[in-house]
């Protein structure tokens, strides 16, 4: 959980410097954008349990 609450607040801090030097942020700015970025993740994370189950 530790982990989560970094990388939000590594987030934060990055969009308040990119608001401020005025620069598009740099993550998609739709929820179809940051959904397919979970389907990769949990895509990734399937093929790990696969192999993990299947294949070893």
């Amino acid at each position: 959980m530790n982990e989560v609450v970094m990388a939000l607040l590594a987030g934060l801090v990055v969009g308040v410097l990119f608001s401020l030097l005025r620069l598009p942020i740099p993550a998609p700015p739709v929820l179809s954008g940051v959904m397919g970025i979970v389907g990769v993740y949990l895509g990734a994370m399937g093929y790990h349990w696969l192999v993990a189950r299947f294949f070893s």
